[in-house]
């Protein structure tokens, strides 16, 4: 293949599997070494894998989900058993087969400014929110469409995915763009 088409060929994969960004504002005790992490975790809510990490700086951080997949520890075959997500309630209806990495949103303090969580760096789990919806992020290795009780209706395109999932009478679900903002409280 020429060196060209290698390229083009490479900017289209790119494009099919892009990468995705989370703006947020943090409230509460947050001190200088403050980070926020995006993190795998297993269908038991279990830290698996970091992903990206990155300091809170005036309130503000900007997180860049990377375009690889998630080490293949950091994935499970999405059945109707393991959909352990918000909103989703019993029958659960997965449109296909696929590979799925559920990511979870943690804040933790960098105490020796490495730029990375060590081990003796506690996680804090922490939702960001907008409009009393919840931020659920996902990647999946191709489409596929989850649908589940109370209106409950995802549908997935390979890569990172995310949903503002708001929990009521009726579940709501909303894809996120680039450009949202969500919030994110710390305990004082």
């Amino acid at each position: 293949m020429k060196p060209r088409a290698f390229a083009v060929l490479f900017a289209l994969l790119a494009a099919q599997a892009s990468a995705l960004t989370i703006r947020g504002t943090v409230e509460g005790a947050v001190t200088a070494d403050t980070r926020v992490a995006a993190v795998v975790v297993n269908p038991y809510g279990q830290a698996v894998q970091e992903v990206s990490s990155v300091p809170v700086e005036g309130g503000r951080f900007t997180l860049e989900l990377p375009v690889a997949a998630p080490t293949a520890r950091a994935q499970v075959t999405l059945t109707p058993q393991n959909v352990n997500w918000p909103g989703v309630i019993d029958p659960i209806q997965v449109s296909g087969q696929a590979q799925v990495a559920e990511l979870k949103f943690f804040t933790y303090r960098d105490l020796n400014n490495n730029g990375r969580r060590d081990e003796n760096e506690a996680l804090r789990d922490v939702l960001p929110t907008l409009n009393g919806g919840g931020l659920f992020v996902a990647w999946v290795n191709t489409d596929v469409t989850v649908k589940a009780n109370k209106g409950y209706e995802a549908s997935f395109k390979r890569g990172w995915n995310a949903f503002i999932v708001d929990v009521g009478r009726a579940v709501k679900v909303q894809p996120f763009a680039d450009s949202t903002v969500v919030s994110v409280r710390l305990a004082r």
